[in-house]
């Protein structure tokens, strides 16, 4: 078999080899590539950690931009709610024979507008005279002495309140009982 031609590269290459030994390395620079080391990873675990609270706060602002996005449009149409329940509370018996189809339309708007907020996670909050006064759902609009209820107890409802799923859009106009434990 025959050995292959010698190039000029191939000294080149024998003489690097041999000039190129692999240094020492002392404990010093282990201990320094170490700590290098150390720290490059805990960066690395850090940047980790922050992509996936990154990741984690995006996922939570989205949802509740989903569950929340519209709750200034919802709050605008309460007073729709309001004015089409008003119209029908005062309605007379006279008034009802007179105008059946314009009043069941009203109903049934007033339904489908219901519909509508149940399906978007809209709750009326309709509290009933008797209920105990609750800060978080109910807003006492006047306080007055009512003769065989508690303080506290609702005496008056004026307005409905809605929640958007479990935060309060508006609460519940109440009047409240004060009359003193006897």
């Amino acid at each position: 078999m025959a050995e292959p031609e010698k190039t000029e590269f191939d000294d080149v290459a024998t003489e690097t080899a041999t000039e190129t030994e692999t240094p020492e390395i002392t404990p010093e620079e282990v201990e320094a590539l170490k700590a290098e080391r150390d720290e490059l990873r805990d960066r690395f675990m850090r940047a980790l950690a922050d992509a996936e609270n990154a990741r984690k706060r995006a996922d939570r602002d989205r949802r509740e931009a989903e569950d929340y996005g519209g709750s200034k449009l919802a709050r605008d149409m309460l007073p729709v709610y309001d004015n089409l329940s008003r119209a029908l509370e005062v309605v007379t018996d006279e008034q009802r024979e007179a105008n059946a189809a314009l009043l069941e339309g009203v109903e049934l708007t007033l339904r489908e507008l219901l519909n509508v907020f149940a399906k978007h996670g809209i709750e009326r909050v309709a509290p009933e005279a008797g209920d105990k006064f609750d800060p978080q759902l109910h807003q006492a609009m006047f306080e007055a002495p009512v003769p065989e209820t508690r303080a506290g107890d609702i005496i008056q409802v004026m307005a409905v309140g809605f929640m958007l799923h479990d935060r309060l859009l508006r609460p519940a106009q109440v009047g409240v009982s004060s009359t003193p434990a006897a």
